[in-house]
């Protein structure tokens, strides 16, 4: 492990799955899997309105993030084109995204952002490139401060 990283992931924050129908998808995690949702916002800059859900009663674990997009040609509008319904990122929380983001490009990784963008909830974003990660999207989320 990139031991200047190690000390900022402390968790899984969540799995993001795009979906064409936001209250939809809502309404199908919470009658086949009981998940509830925590948060629904509409994120302008990234072009998708978004919800988490969790299991009744947890609001702090990991969680699963819907993402509609707001136009075909947002990021998540060009997913669904592509590749359809379906998971689209793997997020791990870090203590600071700052230094996560330098530890990574220090070891090579391209993110996708040169400064951290606003996500969910006012948390701070970046995103290592999938081509260095395996085909895999990976967010490093910095929860805004309580």
């Amino acid at each position: 492990m990139n031991d200047a990283l190690q000390p900022h992931v402390t968790a899984i924050d969540h799995v993001g799955i795009a979906v064409p129908d936001l209250d939809a998808a809502i309404d199908f995690h919470r009658e086949h899997f009981g998940l509830e949702a925590t948060h629904i916002e509409v994120n302008e800059e990234q072009g998708v309105r978004e919800a988490m859900l969790r299991p009744r009663g947890d609001h702090s674990g990991a969680a699963i993030q819907l993402l509609a997009p707001l136009s075909e040609d947002s990021t998540i509008g060009k997913f669904l084109n592509t590749k359809g319904p379906g998971l689209q990122q793997l997020a791990y929380r870090v203590t600071d995204i700052e230094a996560a983001s330098s530890a990574l490009r220090a070891s090579g990784l391209r993110l996708i952002y040169p400064e951290a963008k606003r996500g969910t909830g006012n948390s701070k974003v970046n995103f290592v490139h999938p081509s260095d990660a395996g085909g895999v999207l990976v967010e490093l989320v910095e929860p805004a401060a309580s």
